[in-house]
């Protein structure tokens, strides 16, 4: 049974990790930090956990734990990444974004060249049931060879635009992206705030893989709506894969496929299907932990490279060019959104 934590117990998410484990089978959730003593105190009330940290390297210290959910804002990721190699913590799951900006983007790179922990990022859409079933669907073979895909997401793209852009990935996993080229607007969502997370209000990208693969990904208001009668802004994400011999349509909250001229779809909850694709998440992390050939296919490499794609889509906003991937990201990059925008 091996032993996990948290780091950082605010919002939504970190109930997520936490009602998880109701469903993970070799791991419990055994301490959690946060600098706050009452959000702390309540969480750990709700949830069953009594080792409570409001410093986490003591906790790392004290607790040695195996795995550790890192539900931070982006600015002090890297510093729990050092923290834990440090601490010979062995296993991180690090909330998304993974990086604010091109600098740390830098440093986060140049810690993995170093590092030995094993990292991955909280895309826990990869393992919602449905949708791993249509990606196996795609892998397979099924909707012949892969033509094109479209993703979207109605809120911006640091706060759901990786979720979207994890997912092209999740259909493509044998694909590496060689260019990007792509237009932004609107700079309320580059301002400063407590979480971090910039990105301009509207993105609209094309991207090309290296096996001739092309994929659109739009995010903020200009993203289709999965649901017309649904105006919240978290709940439209999208994505749709086309081949040679049909498609799969994942939503979240629908499904379809059409292969070989049969059309098929149905309907699901994305409450039902996010718990357990964190549950799913986890387990993947457990299963690395005992085999170093068994990758997390959410690995910080790959998310990596998917924040590059998002680095040179700005660059290429700013400048009215292709910019060809893996591309070095210009300095004072979001100042320079910021500036462009406002």
């Amino acid at each position: 049974m091996y032993k996990c934590a948290i780091i950082g117990v605010s919002g939504g998410r970190a109930h997520g990790l936490a009602e998880a484990y109701a469903h993970v089978r070799r791991g419990k959730l055994a301490a959690i930090s946060s600098r706050q003593q009452d959000k702390l105190d309540a969480f750990g009330e709700k949830f069953g956990v009594d080792v409570r940290y409001t410093d986490y390297r003591e906790m790392f210290a004290v607790e040695k734990p195996d795995l550790v959910h890192v539900n931070t804002p982006p600015t002090v990721r890297l510093e729990i990444m050092e923290a834990a190699e440090a601490a010979g913590i062995p296993s991180l799951v690090i909330e998304k974004p993974l990086a604010c900006q091109g600098e740390d983007f830098v440093a986060i790179r140049e810690f993995a060249a170093r590092s030995s922990v094993k990292i991955s990022i909280n895309h826990q859409l990869h393992f919602h049931p449905r949708r791993m079933a249509l990606q196996h669907l795609v892998q397979d073979g099924k909707i012949g060879e892969v033509r094109s895909i479209e993703a979207s997401a109605r809120m911006n793209l640091a706060y759901q635009g990786t979720h979207s852009l994890q997912a092209i990935g999740a259909f493509l996993p044998d694909a590496r992206p060689i260019s990007v080229f792509g237009q932004v607007s609107g700079a309320s969502g580059l301002q400063e705030t407590h979480g971090q997370h910039y990105a301009p209000d509207q993105s609209l990208v094309a991207i090309s893989y290296d096996n001739g693969v092309h994929a659109t990904l739009q995010c903020g208001a200009n993203a289709p709506k999965v649901r017309r009668d649904d105006d919240r802004i978290n709940t439209h994400k999208r994505i749709v894969v086309h081949g040679s011999r049909g498609y799969v349509n994942w939503t979240m909250w629908s499904w379809e496929t059409y292969v070989d001229g049969v059309y098929d779809s149905g309907a699901h909850e994305y409450p039902d299907e996010d718990i357990l694709g964190q549950a799913g998440l986890t387990e993947a992390m457990f299963g690395w932990l005992e085999d170093d050939g068994a990758v997390h296919p959410l690995n910080l490499g790959l998310a990596l490279q998917d924040f590059n794609v998002v680095l040179g889509m700005y660059m290429s906003a700013l400048n009215h060019t292709v910019v060809s991937l893996p591309v070095d990201p210009e300095p004072d990059l979001i100042n320079k959104l910021r500036r462009a925008l406002m």
